[in-house]
């Protein structure tokens, strides 16, 4: 397989068309992007203040929901098994902000906003039925995240 790395972003997603390798692209992104906040984070000087701070979120969320819209081939339980987080998730975390903000949203409206469509739409265009490798290693994943938040 050719790199694509000095290629832009979405020829390198046609090249790569496995959605394991996709997810641990996302996986890796995710993984530099936290070690960057926590250093951001733990450093006294930032100079930036909390509304910007918050804009700047603000749009790193809104990016990363138009990825995971059009990367469509990526499925939950692949998120869920590398990254431990999928689409489901960041619609709960979206319902519960809002929540925290007085705002009552449901469920199935904070999908909408994830999804960009009725989950029930996504569902019958792009989710596939999760393989027994799948399956797998989500119970896998699910084990080690238990034992972690145990020790």
């Amino acid at each position: 397989m050719v790199s694509g790395e000095n290629r832009p972003y979405k020829q390198r997603s046609k090249i790569c068309a496995d959605p394991r390798m996709i997810c641990t692209s996302l996986r890796r992104r995710l993984h530099y992007t936290a070690i960057a906040m926590r250093k951001f984070e733990m450093s006294d000087d930032s100079q930036i203040d909390q509304s910007t701070r918050t804009e700047i979120e603000a749009a790193v969320f809104r990016r990363l929901v138009e990825h995971l819209r059009s990367h469509t081939e990526v499925q939950n339980i692949d998120l869920m098994n590398l990254a431990s987080f999928c689409r489901n998730c960041l619609s709960k975390w979206y319902r519960a902000a809002a929540s925290e903000r007085g705002l009552e949203i449901d469920y199935e409206q904070a999908r909408e906003i994830v999804y960009g469509m009725p989950y029930a739409h996504w569902k019958d265009r792009h989710q596939r039925e999760a393989s027994a490798e799948q399956q797998q290693a989500f119970i896998d994943a699910q084990q080690r995240l238990a034992a972690e938040e145990s020790s």
